[in-house]
Formats: C-alpha cells, structure tokens, sequence
C-alpha cells in the first residue's frame, strides 16, 4: 500500500525525467549516426602508441571529407566522415600512413548512402509504433475479462504511457549524452528501444495480471476491499520478483558494459537505462495509475 498511498511522489519523479528528457531532445535535438544521415565510419588501432589527436587531424586536414575524429580504446581512433568511395577510402588510408613506423590496421569500415539511411530512419519509427500499437491491442485482449473498476482498454492505454516513460527516459539520456559526449542514435539503439519495450510491458503486465487475479478473490458487500487494497497488495506481491528478475538482467548488462566491445557500449548503457527506468514504472508508475483512472472515474460519477 505504501506505493499506492504515495503514488503523487512517484508521478513526479517520473515527470520530472520525462520533462528533462523532452527538454533534451527540443533544446540539443539527437545526433544521428551514419545508419541514419549517411556517412561513413573508419576506425583504425596503432600497433604502438597512437599519436596526438592533432597529428591525424593534419594528416588527413586536406581531404575535405566533413570528419570528426573520436580516440577509441588505448590505440585507436574513430573517424566519421561523410560516404567515402572505395577511391576515397584508399586516400584517407595512405594519408594515415604516412609514418611508416606506425601505420594504422583498419578495424572497421562502414559506408551508408543518405537514401538507405533516410529508409532506416523511417523504418525505425514505423516498427517503434507497430510494437506499440500490438501492445495496446494485445493488452486490451488479454484484459477483456476485467470491466470494473478499470476498462481494459484503459489497462492498455496505461501500458502505454508507462513504455512511453521507459524509452522517452534513455533517448533523452542519449541526447544529453550526445550533446555533451558526442554519443550518436543508431539502429543499435532503435534495437535497444524495442528491446526495453518488450521487457518493459512484461514486468508491467505481471502486475496487471495480479491484479486482475485478486480482483476475483476481493470480496462481496461490505467485506469487499477497495480497488486501492487490490492494487497496493497486487504490487506487494510481485515487487521482489519484478526487482530480481531486473537486478540480474541489469548485472549482465554492467558486465557487457565494462568488458565488452567498443561496439556494443552503448546499446548496454540504452539498454541499462532503459530497463531500469522500465522496472521503475512497472510498480511505481503503471500500476498506481490504474488507482489514479478508478479515482478519476468515481469523482466523475460522484461517488
């Protein structure tokens, strides 16, 4: 009862995340990575000691390909430049040459054109919608039993805003990010939203179903609990499920994060950040907004 009871101090640190992350995206706006605007991606490791970041920008200052240079590990850089020909490629690479005591092994090379970026881009939303909209419909199947108190398009309408809140939290983290570090939104990350919203109505839907099953076993008459009662036990029940099923869950993705590859850093932070946020919503902001919409409805009627 006590998250029920206390749900005004929850809504607020939860508006509070989402007012800033939407301060983020309208005030920086995302970096786009090449998946996205088009572009190419070198990155590049020294047998020895990298040299200063000044001495690759003036080996490669007269190519005129928009770069931007990033160090990456103990030897290695990053460089994002505009969509390289293989002509082109071949450029930059010999002028990073140029010391033939330390020439560079090239670790990773990556060329999108603007079009299939412009197509990845318009995908990415489309299938971010699509998830939602099977959210909603499924939710509203699964609870077409429970009509009172809380229709069961509204259990779904509620998952949503609650997934709204699990991605809106980790995209304005990563424009922040962005801004600040240079962290760019890619179709890694677009995975690590899709992955945050199936996790994410998971935990939330173990909740609702607890609820709808003691909303069968609440009583008749004057014994019958309120909806409150059956909300705040419902949540009761399945807090330390939800906290360990995502505390091991968050233990790997540290691992992957401290120990993993350049490449997949920041789809594990998205992905700690999102899942945390997720965890977050799924007992302190999804469920006592069902008590939140019962309350709404009794005032309305005037009861």
């Amino acid at each position: 009862m006590f998250i029920v009871k206390y749900r005004k101090i929850f809504y607020t640190i939860s508006g509070i995340l989402m007012l800033g992350s939407l301060l983020a995206i309208f005030v920086w706006g995302f970096n786009p990575g090449i998946d996205f605007k088009g572009g190419s991606v070198l990155e590049i490791e020294y047998p020895s000691a990298r040299p200063e970041l000044s001495v690759v920008n003036q080996q490669i200052a007269g190519l005129n390909f928009d770069q931007s240079i990033r160090a990456t590990g103990e030897k290695g850089y990053i460089i994002r430049l505009k969509s390289l020909s293989e002509a082109e490629r071949a450029t930059i690479e010999s002028a990073l040459s140029k010391n033939t005591t330390n020439i560079p092994e090239v670790k990773r090379f990556d060329s999108i054109g603007p079009v299939l970026g412009a197509e990845a881009l318009s995908k990415s939303i489309v299938s971010i919608i699509l998830v939602l909209l099977a959210i909603v419909i499924f939710i509203t199947f699964a609870f077409r039993k429970v009509s009172e108190p809380v229709a069961s398009w509204k259990y779904g309408l509620i998952t949503v805003f609650a997934l709204f809140h699990d991605v809106l939290v980790p995209t304005g983290v990563f424009v922040a990010l962005g801004h600040f570090k240079g962290y760019e939104v890619d179709t890694l990350f677009v995975t690590a939203l899709l992955v945050i919203l199936g996790f994410s109505v998971h935990d939330t839907i173990v909740v609702f179903d607890r609820v709808r099953e003691n909303l069968k076993f609440a009583g008749v008459g004057k014994n019958r609990k309120t909806f409150d009662v059956v909300v705040g036990e419902s949540i009761n029940q399945t807090f330390v499920r939800s906290i360990n099923t995502s505390v091991t869950t968050l233990l790997a993705l540290a691992v992957l994060y401290v120990v993993g590859p350049e490449v997949t850093k920041h789809l594990s932070l998205a992905l700690l950040v999102g899942i945390t946020a997720g965890t977050y919503s799924s007992v302190f902001l999804g469920s006592p907004l069902l008590v939140t919409v019962e309350s709404w409805q009794n005032k309305k009627r005037g009861l």
